[in-house]
């Protein structure tokens, strides 16, 4: 909420992993125990966009959070904002509106490198900044975690294709408060076992190492453990590890591990500050953003052939056929309407004037 000059930012929770797992859930009872209901999540699908798959893989947060934190009531719906030029671009207003009404953002898995490629100046990258500096909580996992910071990590084009050891710029989300981070989930992975370092998100801690020599002077690097998440307040300045693990701190010459018995002040972190409220967000994001909850237009009544269709699609999920869904979802999209998955069911969003 903004009064006068005084505005408050959402908590920001950063998994190393272990997002849908028992520890998770922990996390996100305590994150939802600090909201007011109706508890309101968006799921983006935009980190996995590139699978044929991605609808199950949100789908599978959406119902995590659905059952395992019933006792909060969450509204959860997934968006499909898979893919820039598509049906399911993040730059249509009717596939990322319920960003608009959500207080609580999520991403996760996927590639890094294809988050930030599909997000970056984007209208649904904007609407989740212009929602979390209004005071809705992010929260990001795995591929999502790396591609929100100042630079991120191409695992997969490193570690499955073994191209050159690099970074690329990311999305840059702390940029604003003055904190240049990379973020590096499963900092402490073993599942290479004796014969290979899969630590430091897969790369291993000599290659890792030589990674780190690529970065430029003043950037600092949080490894997250998994099943742990760091947890910040920027309103009130600090951060706190939850979970099993720790989270590493790589500032200049500095290593610092901070446990989940720390608090720790975000100076720490780099040179925090608050920015003004609409630093970094064009104008009309912001317009819509703050016109959603005092506009309630008219809503048509969709056509008979919509409505078979969505039937029909309904059925499909209900076996599981995720491709045939997704085919009656775009003939759907083709007619004009589109289909957001609530928990109550299917909602149908009209078609706008503009776009």
């Amino acid at each position: 909420m903004t009064t006068g000059s005084t505005w408050q930012p959402g908590l920001i929770v950063l998994f190393g992993s272990g997002e849908t797992s028992s520890s998770g859930r922990r996390i996100y009872d305590w994150l939802f125990a600090q909201m007011t209901e109706p508890i309101r999540v968006a799921v983006l699908e935009t980190p996995a966009g590139f699978q044929p798959n991605s609808a199950y893989v949100a789908e599978e947060v959406a119902q995590f959070l659905r059952v395992r934190l019933q006792n909060y009531h969450p509204e959860v719906t997934v968006v499909p904002a898979r893919k820039r030029g598509t049906p399911y671009s993040p730059n249509i207003p009717e596939i990322i509106a319920p960003m608009l009404q959500a207080n609580v953002i999520f991403l996760g898995p996927g590639s890094p490198t294809y988050a930030v490629r599909q997000l970056r100046d984007s209208l649904a990258w904007y609407t989740l900044i212009a929602r979390h500096r209004l005071g809705a909580a992010i929260v990001l996992s795995s591929a999502a975690t790396i591609a929100v910071g100042a630079y991120a990590l191409p695992v997969y084009e490193i570690y499955k294709v073994g191209t050159e050891l690099h970074w690329v710029p990311g999305l840059d989300f702390l940029g604003a408060f003055g904190l240049s981070l990379v973020l590096v989930p499963h900092w402490d992975n073993r599942e290479g076992g004796a014969t290979l370092d899969t630590s430091r998100c897969f790369m291993g801690q000599e290659r890792f190492e030589r990674l780190l020599a690529l970065l430029p002077r003043g950037v600092t690097v949080l490894g997250i453990d998994e099943h742990t998440a760091l947890v910040l307040d920027l309103d009130a300045g600090h951060c706190r590890v939850m979970g099993r693990g720790s989270v590493t701190c790589i500032r200049a010459d500095d290593v610092v591990t901070f446990t989940a018995s720390d608090l720790i002040p975000l100076s720490a972190l780099g040179d925090f500050r608050m920015p003004s409220l609409h630093t970094g967000i064009p104008e009309h994001v912001w317009h819509n953003v703050e016109m959603a909850a005092q506009q309630a237009p008219e809503t048509p009544t969709p056509p008979e052939e919509v409505l078979r269709l969505v039937e029909t699609r309904e059925a499909a999920r209900a076996r599981r056929d995720w491709r045939e869904a997704d085919a009656l979802r775009e003939r759907v999209a083709a007619l004009g309407w589109y289909i957001q998955d609530t928990k109550e069911g299917p909602r149908l969003i009209p078609p706008t004037v503009q776009r």
